[in-house]
């Protein structure tokens, strides 16, 4: 991606900045804390309020020593026994002070050896999601049901061991992003958090910290793979390279859940984006009907790929074309033919969740369009609506995350538990200019530069905040050498496709594959 002079700049600096960094030590001494000086309590008051996190210390803002326990876990046909620390990773300035302490939760098995056991490294999204989803949705030893009872904010919080964890087959790293979990800036002032609230830095961050955590325990010559969610898929392909070209570490897998790879696709007027959501769109409303897998659907791909984009090329200015692909998309979610013509046929997702059952008051779900929950405001003329699929799961997340820390785990930091952090997000350097950002540059980079590194990308049908259908076309761009070792699966669900069981066995397996091979 060509870059103008200031964005070179502003990653020269980047990567000196963690270049440069001093060792992230893992025997910094406990500090002194001031109980009046902790971070606010409300969700995101820490993002939010500058001028207060100037007037504290850094070192009333570290985290506490890392804290390592023994743990035993009991499933069927199997018992595990693992070492779980939660702890962080210190990152320096180039003049030796601290920057900012990113959260880590390992788990590592016993009685394995260090040097040849594999170890994956896992992470979400957002920007400003903390690694509990994939932790205790469907990776950790301990998951929490994300689905049926457990979608509501009310749902105990009770995680129950995790018969799916992958633990049998690699040890696991659960990374916290700044602004995430328990992840803070140290240093004061706004400059510092910008260093870690853009695209360059985010990656630089993150690179550092699976390095250093390699160090800290002795697993330089680990087999080593990546896994992220969601933004995950910008991070992925960029974290690896960093490690390939700036850390002297080699990955052998990289895995992408419910992946987002490329911006461009998904704003402004770009026709694409309609393309890439018909058939989750179709998949929705047939689940209503009965089971729905990818092979029912090899009609709509076929219409998207063909009629569809044709229809779309040509522009409502072509009142035949646009009124064929409208009564189409129509016919095919159940949407009023009335309603459809009225969009041309161009359903964006807030229309579509709001319209495909309006008759009842009902919206579905960003992350997962089969789930479905009320309007607020049913009758506005506008759409004022969460995401019934979304936001019931925050609260039982964050409670769970943070009673296996404390409890479980016996780290216990001050200040709130970010589990999706919406200042993050908002206060993002995605880069300015006319190139979003995008990682199939160096997904084909990564791919070049070592034969033996594979990919698994993994999707749920009824995603609408990173369409299936969108990365399929993506991946059907790369060239023959990519393409043979990237492997693209897609299962009945939503951007969480793992809270249901059969999905989440699937991907297991498909995970476990990889990382055998």
């Amino acid at each position: 991606m060509r870059l103008s002079l200031l964005r070179r700049t502003r990653l020269v600096l980047a990567l000196s900045l963690f270049a440069l960094a001093g060792p992230a030590r893992a025997d910094d001494p406990p500090q002194s804390r001031s109980e009046a000086a902790a971070p606010a309590g409300q969700k995101g008051g820490r993002a939010g309020n500058a001028q207060n996190a100037t007037q504290v210390s850094a070192s009333d803002r570290r985290l506490p020593a890392d804290s390592t326990t023994k743990q035993t876990l009991n499933l069927p046909g199997r018992t595990l026994n693992f070492a779980a620390t939660a702890g962080s990773i210190r990152v320096f300035d180039d003049k030796g002070d601290p920057l900012a302490d990113i959260a880590t939760t390992s788990y590592e098995l016993d009685c394995a050896d260090r040097g040849t056991r594999p170890v994956t490294f896992l992470f979400n999204g957002g920007p400003g999601a903390s690694s509990a989803w994939l932790q205790f949705g469907a990776v950790g030893p301990w998951r929490l049901p994300l689905d049926g009872e457990g979608l509501a904010p009310s749902a105990s919080p009770e995680v129950k061991p995790n018969a799916e964890t992958w633990l049998d087959f690699t040890d696991l790293v659960f990374i916290d992003p700044v602004g995430t979990g328990y992840s803070r800036v140290l240093a004061s002032g706004e400059d510092a958090r910008k260093r870690f609230y853009s695209v360059d830095g985010d990656v630089n961050s993150i690179a550092l910290v699976i390095r250093r955590w390699l160090e800290k325990h002795n697993r330089l010559t680990s087999p080593k793979y990546v896994a992220g969610e969601s933004y995950g898929g910008i991070r992925g392909p960029k974290v690896v390279r960093q490690l390939q070209l700036q850390h002297g570490v080699g990955v052998r897998g990289l895995i992408l859940v419910s992946p987002l790879l490329d911006f461009r696709e998904f704003t402004g007027t770009s026709l694409l984006q309609y393309v890439a959501t018909l058939p989750s769109y179709v998949a929705v409303a047939r689940e209503a009907k009965g089971p729905v897998k990818r092979a029912d659907l090899a009609d709509v791909e076929a219409y998207a790929r063909g009629e569809f984009l044709a229809d779309l090329v040509k522009g409502e200015a072509d009142r035949d074309a646009t009124n064929r692909l409208a009564d189409r998309v129509a016919e095919l979610t159940g949407i009023d033919k009335a309603v459809s013509r009225r969009l041309a046929g161009r359903f964006d997702v807030g229309e579509f969740r709001r319209e495909l059952d309006r008759k009842n008051g009902m919206v579905t779900g960003r992350y997962d369009a089969s789930v479905r929950g009320l309007d607020p405001y049913p009758d506005s003329s506008s759409s004022r609506f969460g995401d019934p699929s979304g936001d019931a799961l925050q609260a039982p997340l964050t409670s769970a995350a943070v009673d296996v820390l404390t409890r479980k785990l016996n780290w216990r930091p001050d200040g709130s538990y970010e589990v999706l952090n919406g200042s993050v997000e908002h206060n993002w350097d995605f880069g300015g200019g006319i190139n979003p950002p995008q990682s199939l540059s160096e997904l084909r980079q990564i791919l070049a530069t070592d034969a033996k590194l594979n990919v698994l990308v993994a999707h749920g049908l009824f995603d609408l905040a990173t369409p299936y259908f969108g990365t399929q076309r993506a991946l059907d761009q790369l060239p023959a050498f990519a393409t043979s070792r990237v492997k693209f699966v897609v299962y009945p669900g939503g951007h969480m496709f793992y809270s249901r069981n059969g999905s989440r066995q699937a991907f297991r397996s498909e995970v476990e594959a990889l990382i055998r091979e």
